[in-house]
């Protein structure tokens, strides 16, 4: 048993106990391997040590092997492994050691050793930020502002397509002015949920970042500071300060709890501290101060602004349309947005309706042009947001602007001044062709139900911007990446989650933590892309995750004779797609020789397609796991059916792996752009867990020919 360098362990207590018992979590946000090999290395350091040890992962399917009340109370200590906030509430006077998922991989022997002197987690303490060994990792903020848009993201989708589907079947042009729904109609209702979910979205950012900043305690004021944000009239204001106040108020809650958790206070109070004083003061003082501090200059900012859009309304009808559509793309139902709108509408009544016009052909720009980007380059997104992505589209058709806010939330670098040069195009176009708009609405749908004069330009202005926008942002956000890779290849760890090129070095003292963690978010990707990072990962249903439980203990478990002769992994890997020597020398033409023997199968349509998408792939953040293993993968529809391969090299294959071993045991993985989400998984989840094992690496090296070789794969699943 080890003995504790420091305290005694914070268990039971029970001195018949002979056996330490430690807990674990792993966790990280877009994938599966990452948080599956950390499991199993802990798992192995403590078996090999007479330990006892449980250990819940994380990963994009959710919770699994779920850590329970009874496993906290006899715990001597938590190792949370994790790139992602845990809520750390559920180990309140227990030694918890925090670090990077990849820590768990690399250093599993340590982290054992050193959480028996761990620091005792406080109640309401918030969530640790991991600690890594080495590189730079994303700032909390931009953590922070990931989980706000994970979280809002559901609520702008429902709300925003049940308002759309209640504007298209149910909604006409009144005459009277307005796209209207009949009250106590069906698809008034419809509309009246959506309006909720609308309505909800601000807050739930703001609340969650909050949350990601300064734990639970934050959680109210950051929710409260967003509704007041987003609701003018409680400072004269007659547009709120939406999401971008909202991501001021989140901010805002979320230091000021961690600022006032600071106070020391006496002994008998701490214990009200996190649910009635913390929530109370935090709660009261933002809402104060947003109300008379930043909202009276909001209110002032705004009304001088409409009457200095009264004094343009004789000027030329270009410069007015791209100031107007500016306004209205630059924070999509915001204060700056509503004051264009707002003014266009006013202008209706007294029968100007071209100002109308030009806003209208702006407002379906950005939730078109950033659902446009999605598709153009797929690769730049996750899978959640190319989804978020088809939303937009659908959102922007019925003119809902919002629909564009979590791309510009995620990237406002990138993604706002994309929307707002596609907005100036697009009411510039409509200022000049003098389209006209007779009801306070945008998007096709108004032209559709014939409230627009001058269709055809009208399309022509919405079409042009669409794709100023799409072409724009596809070019700031490729750009950020390429800049993120070039840090990383001067030698100073891009931020978060960026792509690491496979040429670096993860031997320097102290940089292979944060390289393995990039390394093995990229060979996730297969499986990211089917689930959902940031965010924060959505969980799958539970079905599925007990699925995946389940294949991955059976790869354990299930003696190889009950496999097939010839086939593993479903039979997605079979003796034509294992070679025993490689021939190549490089990355590149290890690649294209794995394609080639992918393509014995007949499942290749286009080898070459298939090794540029790999490639590309590889251009992002290399895929060697260290260890000597590599796992390059595609997801093209080069491929028809998923197809697995392996192979073997003397030599090894330089491919910039983690821990600067060369790649002897090649894996590559290829399915198709339609193939199942689950599939992916399992392969991914296997193959991780089995790799893990030292003596199922050496034997895959001992094998002496294919039909040995195989014999081996089949212990996998």
């Amino acid at each position: 048993m080890t003995s504790p360098a420091g305290p005694p362990p914070t268990g039971s207590g029970d001195g018949e106990r002979q056996r330490l018992k430690l807990l674990a979590v792993t966790a990280c946000p877009t994938g599966i391997a990452h948080t599956y090999m950390a499991a199993e290395k802990l798992a192995q350091a403590a078996e090999s040590r007479g330990i006892e040890m449980k250990v819940e992962t994380q990963g994009s399917i959710g919770a699994e092997n779920v850590l329970d009340d009874n496993d906290v109370k006899h715990a001597d200590g938590v190792i949370v492994a994790a790139d992602k906030d845990v809520d750390l509430s559920r180990f309140a006077g227990k030694r918890v050691l925090t670090v990077g998922v990849a820590e768990g991989i690399r250093h599993p022997e340590q982290l054992i050793e050193r959480v028996l002197s761990a620091p005792v987690h406080a109640e309401g303490g918030a969530p640790t930020a991991p600690a890594t060994s080495g590189g730079k990792e994303r700032s909390l903020g931009y953590k922070a502002l990931m989980n706000g848009v994970s979280y809002m993201i559901p609520f702008v989708v429902v709300g925003g397509l049940l308002i759309a589907i209640s504007l298209s079947l149910g909604g006409h042009a009144d005459p009277s002015g307005g796209l209207v729904i009949p009250k106590d109609s069906f698809w008034m209702d419809v509309n009246n949920i959506g309006v909720i979910g609308f309505t909800l979205m601000v807050p739930i950012l703001s609340g969650y970042i909050a949350y990601a900043i300064g734990d639970r305690p934050a959680l109210v004021p950051g929710m409260i500071g967003g509704w007041i944000a987003n609701t003018g009239e409680l400072y004269d204001s007659k547009a709120g300060a939406g999401f971008i106040g909202a991501i001021v108020t989140g901010f805002l809650a979320g230091y000021l709890v961690m600022w006032i958790k600071k106070v020391k206070v006496p002994k008998f109070a701490q214990p009200i501290m996190p649910i009635i004083v913390i929530p109370i003061v935090a709660t009261t003082a933002l809402g104060l101060f947003f109300i008379y501090v930043i909202g009276k200059p909001i209110s002032w900012v705004f009304e001088h602004l409409t009457d200095w859009l009264s004094g343009m309304t004789g000027t030329s009808a270009i410069l007015l349309g791209a100031i107007l559509g500016l306004m209205i793309a630059f924070d999509m139902g915001g204060p700056v947005n509503k004051t264009a709108f707002l003014f266009g509408t006013g202008l209706i009544a007294t029968g100007n309706q071209t100002v109308m016009g030009m806003c209208a052909a702006a407002i379906p720009v950005m939730p078109l042009g950033q659902g446009l980007a999605t598709l153009i380059r797929k690769r730049l997104y996750t899978e959640q947001e190319r989804e978020t992505g088809l939303a937009s589209l659908f959102m922007g058709c019925f003119g809902i602007s919002e629909g564009a806010i979590p791309f510009a939330a995620a990237r406002p670098a990138q993604v706002i001044p994309a929307n707002m040069l596609g907005g100036t195009v697009a009411g510039a176009v409509a200022g000049v062709a003098g389209v006209e708009d007779a009801v306070p609405h945008g998007g096709p749908i108004v032209a559709v139900l014939g409230a627009v004069s001058g269709v055809p330009m009208f399309f022509v202005a919405v079409v042009i911007g669409s794709v100023v926008t799409a072409l724009a942002t596809v070019a700031l956000v490729d750009l950020g990446e390429r800049r993120r890779r070039g840090e990383a290849v001067g030698g100073v760890g891009a931020a978060g989650p960026g792509p690491v090129p496979a040429g670096v070095s993860a031997g320097a003292p102290g940089a292979g933590g944060v390289v393995a963690q990039r390394a093995v978010r990229e060979v996730e990707a297969v499986g990211a892309s089917a689930s959902s990072a940031a965010a924060p990962a959505e969980p799958a249903a539970p079905e599925k995750a007990a699925a995946l439980e389940g294949a991955a203990e059976a790869a354990d478990s299930t003696p190889a004779a009950e496999s097939g002769v010839d086939e593993v992994l479903s039979g997605y890997l079979t003796q034509q797609t294992v070679k025993v020597e490689l021939d190549a020398d490089g990355k590149e033409s290890a690649i294209r020789e794995m394609s080639e023997l992918l393509a014995r199968t007949g499942r290749v349509a286009d080898v070459d397609e298939l090794v540029a998408c790999a490639l590309r792939r590889e251009a992002q953040g290399t895929t060697g796991l260290g260890e000597e293993i590599a796992i390059p993968h595609a997801k093209t529809d080069a491929v028809t059916e998923p197809v697995v391969g392996f192979a073997r090299s003397a030599q090894g294959v330089e491919w910039g792996s983690l821990d600067g071993t060369k790649a002897r045991l090649v894996f590559m993985i290829a399915v198709p752009e339609a193939a199942a989400g689950d599939e992916h998984l399992r392969i991914l989840a296997l193959l991780s867990r089995k790799l893990m094992d030292a003596g199922f690496r050496e034997r895959l090296l001992a094998a002496s020919d294919e039909s040995a070789l195989l014999g081996v794969l089949r212990e996998v699943g």
